[in-house]
């Protein structure tokens, strides 16, 4: 059995790893788990990932969740190009900082404005509060410039002049919001610089490939999801 990659790409953490193992032709069998339709809970899923969430790897008997340890596992397995996950101390150590930092604060955050804007009145039958998502996108805003201020800084990537994996897992996580609606690059000059520079580096067909599902997202409907996983998802958007 070889590598299997469990994903559905309307998740950031599934495209990141798409994304990585594509560009560095990474052989893999791409199994799709669709969130949507509630496949992450199936018994069969839960063999793979007892936590029941994608991504997730299996690799012959060995099975691995979370998306960093995947990304990890297969550029020290595969022997991915340095720059992906630098042998130079303090730029890996970079990467680290930034891949510690973002999980409660970019994801977070963008994930809140996706979440808001897009499933929010989907699951309501109802008109987006404006104020819910202007506090969204105020939150957002704030990790943004923390972003730009703190690890993106004047240089060209996050680790220094080359792309690394602290970079792929920052750009899929801002393109949710994007994808969404809300336009974070627009009067950001450095985000957008940096954005095209990132496309580039991993290929800008690729990119829009693995984006394909989520740039349609809007086109989804109630009866398109999992009931179970529609009364989930009101319960948590509704206390926000």
């Amino acid at each position: 059995m070889g590598l299997e990659l469990y994903l559905d790409l309307l998740s950031q953490p599934c495209r990141a790893l798409y994304i990585f193992a594509r560009s560095n032709n990474i052989p893999f069998e791409f199994k799709q788990v669709q969130l949507v339709k509630g496949q992450h809970k199936t018994e069969e899923f839960r063999k793979v990932n007892v936590l029941m969430k994608v991504p997730a790897l299996r690799d012959g008997s060995f099975t691995l969740a979370e998306s960093i340890a995947i990304l990890l596992y297969l550029a020290q397995k595969f022997k991915t190009p340095d720059h992906w996950y630098p042998s130079d101390l303090q730029k890996r150590a970079r990467v680290d900082e930034y891949l510690s930092w973002q999980h409660a604060n970019v994801r977070a955050k963008g994930s809140k404005v996706f979440l808001t804007k897009v499933l929010l009145p989907i699951l309501t039958s109802q008109p987006l509060p404006a104020e819910k998502l202007e506090a969204a996108i105020e939150e957002l805003n704030v990790v943004l410039k923390q972003f730009e201020e703190k690890f993106l800084q004047d240089k060209p990537f996050i680790a220094g002049s080359e792309i690394s994996l602290a970079d792929l897992v920052a750009l899929v996580e801002l393109m949710q919001p994007v994808c969404a609606g809300y336009d974070l690059f627009e009067e950001r000059p450095k985000l957008t610089e940096w954005r095209r520079r990132v496309e580039e580096a991993v290929g800008k067909q690729l990119f829009q490939e693995a984006h394909e599902g989520i740039m349609n997202v809007k086109n989804l409907t109630a009866d398109q999801f999992a009931p179970e996983l529609l009364e989930n998802f009101k319960q948590q958007l509704l206390k926000q």
